[in-house]
């Protein structure tokens, strides 16, 4: 079965090949697939939202359904009904993740009203992934061109050379 509108939603700060692989299969499951860049008050952020966004468009050209969205101080079940959402995606790359979306859908579910909620399991390969880890490997300039698309990695280097 497949619906009209999806939302993956996320700080995407950096963007890594884990949340590229679940854009594509989120994807091929929805008519248009929105991808929400969610300030989280939550975070540090290393990259600006119009970085990130340049970094989505690029890593991003072989999706053609995807829409890119900046969204700042607005809950995602506001967006979501805002733009008729069907299903919201999120990925899941071990018990931590689940633990902290169950507690995510409970209010989600009260706030979206007949929008579903699926969850996509990373890829082992991808599962340890994550955007902290990341930022903490870009901080000792470390190499992270295994786990980020190439656009993050053009991105860091413009940052390391304005410094």
């Amino acid at each position: 079965m497949k619906v009209n509108k999806g939302l993956y939603a996320g700080s995407f700060d950096p963007l890594t090949k884990g949340h590229v692989n679940i854009i594509e299969r989120a994807a091929v499951l929805v008519d248009v697939l929105y991808v929400g860049i969610f300030v989280n008050p939550n975070k540090s952020g290393f990259f600006t939202m119009e970085e990130r966004f340049q970094i989505l468009q690029e890593s991003l050209v072989n999706v053609p359904n995807v829409k890119i969205i900046l969204v700042e101080d607005r809950l995602l079940a506001d967006v979501a009904k805002e733009l008729d959402i069907d299903v919201l995606f999120r990925g899941l790359r071990n018990s931590e993740d689940f633990a902290y979306e169950a507690n995510m859908d409970y209010f989600n579910r009260r706030l979206t009203e007949g929008v579903e909620t699926l969850y996509l399991i990373a890829q082992p390969d991808l599962a340890p992934i994550s955007s902290s880890r990341m930022r903490e490997l870009i901080h000792f300039r470390r190499d992270i061109s295994e786990y980020v698309p190439t656009p993050v990695l053009g991105m860091v280097l413009k940052k390391y050379e304005s410094e």
